[in-house]
């Protein structure tokens, strides 16, 4: 068995909804003995997970699977190879790095409370 990161895309569409249209996507780990298994079985996880769904304002949402965008084989990254990379833009720089730090410092203090707990 191997391990694969893909990237499952859906659609959303909400009900009488006039903008932008969104698109979410997801980086998930498979398991699958080839590239062409991980990909069928991504391909079958986004069409499991398409819903339909009225939010709080009656509006139907609709999730609508697109299809399985990368299936990248985890054996071929190396040690330190990069798997992802999302660019943000901010107009408060310092408060986007305030936020960076505390979520890896609760990183971290999650990672010791763990090592502690389960030696």
């Amino acid at each position: 068995m191997n391990a694969y990161l893909v990237t499952l895309v859906f659609q959303i569409s909400i009900e009488n909804h006039s903008g932008t249209t969104q698109f979410d996507e997801q980086i998930r780990m498979l398991k699958a003995d080839t590239h062409t298994e991980a990909w069928e079985k991504a391909k079958a996880l986004g069409l499991e997970e398409e819903e339909h769904f009225f939010n709080i304002n009656k509006q139907k949402v609709s999730w609508k699977f697109i299809a399985p965008a990368d299936v990248i084989p985890m054996h071929g990254i190396p040690d330190g190879g990069q798997v992802f990379s999302l660019t943000h833009e901010t107009r408060d720089a310092e408060t986007f790095i305030k936020q960076v730090q505390d979520k890896s410092l609760l990183s971290q203090t999650y990672l010791a409370a763990s090592s502690q707990a389960f030696g």
